[in-house]
C-alpha cells in the first residue's frame, strides 16, 4: 500500500504542514486508519481510495481522532494524485484544481464565525492576549486581537482543550508586506497542539478577514515554527484554498 509524506502550503521542503497519504486499493478498516496515523504523528493523515472512480472518497485521522475537514492533508493527496481530482468526504464533495506553477486551488465549504462572549476559560488559556472579539464557527472558536505580536508570542494554557470546540484560532492584522493577516492554531482535543498550517481555519478567518478589510481575495500566513501561506477567494458560501505542496518522502506500508 503506497504512502507519501508531504509539506503542505508550502514550495519548500520541511515547511508548511506535513501530511500522511495513504494511497488504498479499497476502503480500509476505521480502526485501521486511526493505528496507522497514530503511528505516522502528523497533526493529520489522509486515506484516499485512489483506484475508486472519482469522486474519490477521502477521510482524515489525526493521531487520535477522525475529523470532518482537513485543508492541509486535502491539498497533500490531489497533489500525489497530480493536483486535479474531485473527492467525497464527510463535509460533502470538495473539488481541487491544479492552477499552474504548482498551486492546486481547493473548492471548500466557507464557515463564517457568530460573535460570542470570551469564556473565562478561554481568557485564562490565552493569558497575556488582548481579546478584541472573538466568534464560534462550526468547528473552531476564531479569537482577534490587534497585535500580530501576541500571536507570535502566545504559549496556550493546557485548558484550552477543555473548551466545546475543536480548536481556537487566534489572528490579527498582518506585519508582512504582502500578507492580509496572520494566525496560529491550537487544536489540543484532538491531539494537536498546535498545528503549523491549518487549511480549514482558513475558511472561518476568511470570511471574517473578508468583512473586515472589504476585499473577497485575501493572502494568509500562518506563523507557526514551520510557517505557510494559505491564498483565499471567498464566493458566497464557499472559498476557494490555495497553495503549494512538497513531496518528503514515498514508500509502502508493510502492516
Amino acid at each position: 500500500m503506497r504512502m507519501y509524506i508531504v509539506d503542505a502550503f508550502t514550495d519548500t521542503p520541511f515547511a508548511g504542514n506535513p501530511a500522511g497519504v495513504v494511497l488504498l486499493d479499497a476502503p480500509a478498516d476505521e480502526e485501521w486508519m486511526q493505528a496507522v496515523a497514530a503511528e505516522l504523528k502528523h497533526s493529520e493523515t489522509a486515506f484516499v481510495e485512489a483506484n475508486a472512480p472519482e469522486p474519490n472518497p477521502l477521510r482524515w485521522f489525526t493521531p487520535t481522532t477522525e475529523v470532518d475537514l482537513c485543508g492541509h492533508a486535502t491539498l497533500a493527496t490531489a497533489h500525489v494524485l497530480g493536483g486535479s481530482r474531485t473527492f467525497e468526504t464527510r463535509s460533502g464533495m470538495l473539488t481541487c484544481t491544479a492552477t499552474g506553477d504548482g498551486w492546486v486551488e481547493m473548492d471548500f465549504p466557507a464557515d463564517p464565525g457568530d460573535p460570542v462572549e470570551a469564556d473565562p476559560t478561554l481568557v485564562d488559556a490565552l493569558a497575556g492576549v488582548d481579546i478584541q472579539h472573538v466568534e464560534r464557527g462550526v468547528s473552531d472558536l476564531l479569537v482577534v486581537t490587534a497585535d500580530a505580536a501576541q500571536v507570535r508570542t502566545v504559549r496556550p494554557k493546557a485548558s484550552l482543550a477543555e473548551l466545546p470546540a475543536r480548536g481556537v484560532i487566534v489572528t490579527a492584522p498582518s506585519d508582512i508586506e504582502g500578507i492580509d493577516f496572520i494566525s496560529r492554531c491550537f487544536f489540543p482535543g484532538a491531539g494537536v497542539d498546535e498545528d503549523p498550517v491549518t487549511g480549514s481555519a482558513h475558511c472561518t478567518l476568511a470570511p471574517y478577514w473578508a468583512q473586515r478589510l472589504g476585499k473577497r481575495e485575501l493572502v494568509g500566513r500562518q506563523v507557526s515554527a514551520r510557517g505557510g501561506t494559505v491564498r483565499m477567494t471567498l464566493s458566497g458560501d464557499r472559498v476557494g484554498l490555495t497553495g503549494r505542496a512538497v513531496t518528503i518522502a514515498r514508500g509502502e506500508l508493510c502492516a
